[in-house]
């Protein structure tokens, strides 16, 4: 037995420990193990060859032009090559030439390739399920990657927020700019996908953004089928990043940006609402409320007690915020151990205005610290293995109110601008009976909360290969333990507001509501869970001639354990194989078999099988294509298959009784029954499912220079768990979902790109564009009288409503209307369209509105790099979207009549200004303005300018002076600009939510 090998498992499971504890400890001991390993290979001279993202890069052929002499780099991205000091050595993939390196005396050199070159994207591998890649040309799976180097360009807490505008099929809504619950809704061709980070299943988008090697989306059926019950939906795969053989690569990035909050309901001041509140009330018939005296004191301002007149959002929200963020990462290694360790920091603060009465923060603010380490292992010639960890600590701070940052947004869209002031004369809270909630003091003199969550991620695996049996053949096994708890502080106290009141002589009292109340301290947990995961694989992998195999096959157990929930364990096996005949034929088939413990025991549902099949083709690879020089690459690929989705709720196969704090059978406790029966049991509950169809076309032409990938889908989603619209009140309780419903999305996904590098000068461009439609097939809705009321045959999600014809103008036109059941219009009011004729309008006149095209999310992604300078610039944007304008934030005098109006009620309609954009106004609900209907539905067109930045790269010869490998210094800016019809609002975050905020950052990278 080797007597250094107990020694060096020590050292790498040493790495791993340390690495928690201090990255550059892992430096010095990796350096020391590399010069030790690096001493006995002076005779194998080797190039590292790296992308910008610092990943390795494997099928490069290299030529030395000196001695004829050529090699191929390894998975590794090493190659082995015989040079002396100024050989040219060529680098070239596809037939295609890279770039020359000429050789020098240093040891193990690192040599790096750009990633947007044509030729390196189709070596890069397509990373796939379950730890496994491929060569992009050799499988029939629908995938897209972003790589690190883009994805660090946004300045965000969760990765998500760096994918808009970049994945061809990808779409997500950020609603809320809220710092830590920012994250977007992500649509993947019209479903929700599930996050996988490094092979397994994870609910974690908060990530350091170092750490990321690529995020990848897994589209179509071959590519997801072997998750089973849950690959109906597609995937987001994230791959963290690992070491590679070289000497120490040490990275330290410092950036901070100035936030400012996008467009905000501007409510309007108070003599403008004093004067449109009168104007409402006399609209309902009742006096005003209002003196030309009050409406002269609010437009003077001469008295701000008396006629307060409060900017509330600008008194409780800063005009900009904080986003810094510190990460340090190192990677390295040798033949025996690769590593790769990242710490991070953010801090991002809130726009929650402080005051210094208090000694505490009352600001909405985030932080985190993330740390990573994954130590890679290879014990002897035979057996690998690995151990990746992850610790977070996410730490948000608010006001005390309520709701916190919430109740303060609700309270700035209830409360009017001429309600009460700050304070009053005494120093008190303004406030009175109708508005007890004084906004400042729910900022500032409410006390404060605080949450901590707790993440904590450990993998490991061991990997053999079983080359002694057949070559190509290994064994891997997997286990990994996630747990998480997050944990409410509350330190709350009440706070008292005060009217002040003057009687005829002048004489000042005042009037309390509420009570100023000690500090109230509480804790809580908000939830905790952990998960174990295990898996044992089984694969090959080798090329014998003209044939290449690559197969696995696994057995997994993933098993959550949520709250006080019993667990939820999906269990099962699934495996994937693929042949290639010469490279240019691909036959590939995936299968999982697996269920979940929420369905009977015994029963019929309980598992399934879910197979997919995909062909690939490289034409280009034909001997009759040879001949034409300007094609580089073109593959043509299809899939079929059968997904799954597991959605059968908490055991709803059982019949349950509860819900009651006391339960009592009979009579008890007052005579009242507490006992409360949930719905009927479904015992025949099953997974939802979908047969997918993908058909795909990609290539390259004119040198590799233009890249394109067109691809079309067919997916039939069916068995969708939902509830019977027949169902009837007769049986006294609520009817079970059952697996009834059938859904169809299809569309088209399109890629373009197209990438140039000259002497001193390279730029790239790369579009990409979705049509995204769908349609209802079954839902099982109630019988509808007239064929625009049903449900089947729209789109999924399609918004039923009244037609609006615009605003009445006049009496006799409302005379030669439809009649408004249980309302009399005035003009000024909204017209409904009376589609069935019976001069009523009712139930039977709603119809699909807003716009019922395909949904079409696109991106377009530009940079150049000219010597030292780089440029990068992101659009991104979706046509065909639909918003609905609705809620305090759009709607004059809500809150029961108290609430504020804005500035777009300015354009109301009067008997002078009939084209108005809004209706007569009203005080409080009016039931046929404010129904469902086409009037609020609006455009959500936009076009944004994502992300744009700037860099700047030191020259070599300068920073070689203080031993730094590079220096980049970085400005950038995150949704600088939005164009879209409704100007007033933002298209993701509206009707009053938290603003997504622009971002100016500034940075510095340093490589050592």
């Amino acid at each position: 037995m080797n007597e250094s090998l107990p020694k060096k498992i020590f050292q790498g499971f040493l790495l791993g420990i340390v690495g928690l504890l201090s990255p550059a400890a892992v430096v010095s001991i990796s350096a020391q193990s590399t010069q030790q390993q690096e001493a006995t290979e002076t005779s194998k001279p080797q190039i590292l060859l790296l992308d910008e993202n610092e990943e390795p890069i494997a099928g490069v052929k290299a030529v030395n032009l000196t001695t004829s002499k050529e090699a191929v780099s390894d998975a590794s991205g090493l190659l082995t090559l015989a040079t002396s000091k100024g050989d040219v050595v060529q680098l070239s993939a596809f037939g295609s030439k890279l770039q020359d390196y000429i050789a020098s005396n240093q040891e193990r050199p690192v040599v790096v390739l750009s990633s947007k070159h044509p030729s390196i994207v189709r070596l890069k591998p397509v990373r796939l399920l379950n730890n496994t890649s491929v060569r992009s040309d050799l499988t029939a799976a629908s995938t897209q990657a972003v790589y690190n180097n883009d994805l660090k360009k946004m300045p965000v807490a969760s990765f998500v927020n760096a994918l808009p505008g970049r994945l061809a099929g990808f779409f997500t809504t950020q609603a809320s700019g809220q710092p830590g619950v920012d994250g977007p809704t992500t649509f993947l061709r019209g479903q929700a996908p599930l996050v996988i980070i490094d092979g397994i299943p994870r609910n974690l988008t908060v990530f350091d953004l170092e750490e990321i090697e690529s995020v990848t989306i897994l589209k179509d059926a071959v590519s997801t089928a072997m998750l089973g019950v849950r690959s109906s939906n597609g995937v987001l795969l994230v791959t963290t990043r690992k070491g590679s053989p070289s000497q120490p690569r040490i990275s330290f990035t410092a950036q901070s940006a100035i936030q400012q909050p996008l467009r905000q309901p501007k409510a309007l001041n108070s003599y403008n609402y004093a004067r449109l509140y009168n104007e409402a009330l006399v609209n309902d018939g009742l006096p005003p409320v209002y003196s030309e005296t009050d409406l002269q004191g609010y437009q003077s301002g001469s008295d701000p007690y008396r006629y307060p007149d409060v900017d509330w959002r600008k008194q409780v929200l800063k005009p900009s915020s904080r986003f810094d963020r510190y990460t340090f990462s190192a990677s390295g290694g040798n033949n025996f151990s690769k590593y790769f360790v990242a710490v991070e920091h953010i801090n991002q603060t809130g726009l929650l205005r402080e005051s210094n009465i208090n000694k505490y923060n009352t600001n909405n603010d985030f932080k985190s610290y993330t740390i990573r380490s994954n130590v890679d292992l290879q014990l002897n010639s035979k057996l690998s293995g690995g151990i990746h960890l992850l610790g977070r600590i996410l730490s948000a701070n608010d006001a005390g109110a309520a709701a916190g940052t919430g109740s303060i947004l609700a309270s700035l869209l209830n409360t009017p601008s001429n309600a009460y002031p700050v304070y009053n004369p005494n120093g008190s809270f303004g406030g009175s009976q109708q508005f007890q909630n004084n906004i400042w003091a729910q900022t500032i003199g409410s006390g404060y909360r605080q949450n901590y969550k707790r993440d904590m991620l450990a993998d490991f695996y061991l990997k053999r290969t079983l080359d002694e049996l057949t070559p190509g053949l290994w064994v891997r096994a997997t286990g990994s333990y996630y747990a998480t708890l997050s944990e409410n502080i509350n330190r709350n106290k009440s706070f008292a507001v005060f009217q002040r009141n003057l009687s005829a002589t002048g004489q000042e009292t005042y009037q309390q509501f509420g009570t100023n109340g000690d500090q109230a301290n509480g804790n809580g947990i908000v939830y905790q869970s952990r998960a174990d995961y295990m898996e044992l694989a089984l694969g090959y992998d080798r090329t014998i001639g003209a044939h290449g195999f690559n197969a696995i096959v696994l057995g997994n157990r993933d098993n959550t354990v949520a709250d006080s929930d019993l667990p939820y364990t999906i269990t099962g096996a699934s495996g994937r194989a693929s042949y290639n005949y010469q490279e240019k034929y691909v036959v590939e088939a995936a299968v999982g078999i697996n269920g979940s413990n929420r369905y009977p025991e015994g029963g019929r549902t309980k598992y399934g099988v879910f197979p997919a099949l995909g062909l690939a083709w490289n034409i280009s690879r034909e001997d009759f294509l040879k001949s034409y020089s300007w094609l580089s690459y073109l593959k043509l690929f299809g899939s079929v298959g059968k997904t799954g989705n597991d959605n059968p709720g908490y055991f709803t196969y059982i019949q349950r009784y509860f819900d009651s704090p006391s339960v009592f059978f009979g009579t008890g406790a007052g005579s009242n029954t507490a006992i409360t029966e949930q719905p009927i049991a479904n015992r025949n509950l099953t997974w939802e499912k979908a047969n997918k169809l993908n058909l795909g076309l990609q290539g390259a032409v004119l040198n590799n220079r233009l890249g394109f990938t067109l691809e079309y889908y067919n997916m039939k989603y069916y068995d969708l768990l939902m509830q019977r619209g027949r169902n009837t009140t007769i049986l006294g309780n609520t009817y079970p979902s059952e697996n009834i419903g059938q859904n169809r999305y299809m569309g088209w996904d399109f890629q373009l790109s197209w990438q140039q590098d000259k002497p001193g000068f390279s730029y790239f461009v790369a579009a990409n564009v979705g049509i995204q439609d769908s349609k209802v097939l079954y839902s099982d809705e109630v019988f509808r009288m007239y064929p625009w009321m049903t449900r089947t045959g729209q789109m999924v999600n399609q918004r039923f409503g009244y037609v609006a014809e615009g605003l009445f103008q006049s009496a006799d036109e409302i005379g030669r209307s439809a009649t408004i059941i249980g309302y009399t219009p005035q003009p000024g009011d909204i017209k409904y369209r009376d589609l069935n004729g019976d001069g009523i309008i009712n139930q039977f006149d709603e119809a699909p509105i807003g716009n019922q095209k395909p949904l079409i999310p696109f991106g377009l992604n530009m940079g150049l790099r000219w010597h030292s300078f780089d440029l990068s610039v992101l659009l991104q944007g979706a046509l065909n979207q639909n918003i609905y304008l609705q809620g305090n934030s759009e709607w004059a005098f809500q809150n029961n009549g108290f609430g504020p109006a804005f500035e777009q009620h300015l354009d109301r309609w009067t008997p002078t200004n009939t084209t108005a954009s809004y209706p007569r106004l009203n005080v409080g609900n009016n039931v046929n303005n404010m129904e469902m209907s086409s009037f609020w539905a609006r455009s959500g067109d936009y076009l944004r300018v994502k992300n744009l930045e700037l860099g700047y790269t030191i020259p070599v010869r300068v920073i070689n002076r203080v031993r730094l490998q590079s220096v980049r210094l970085f400005a950038s800016g995150t949704n600088l600009l939005t164009f879209n019809q409704e100007k007033r609002i933002d298209p993701e975050a509206y009707n009053g939510a938290y603003p997504i905020q622009r971002l100016f950052n500034f940075g510095v990278n340093l490589k050592l």
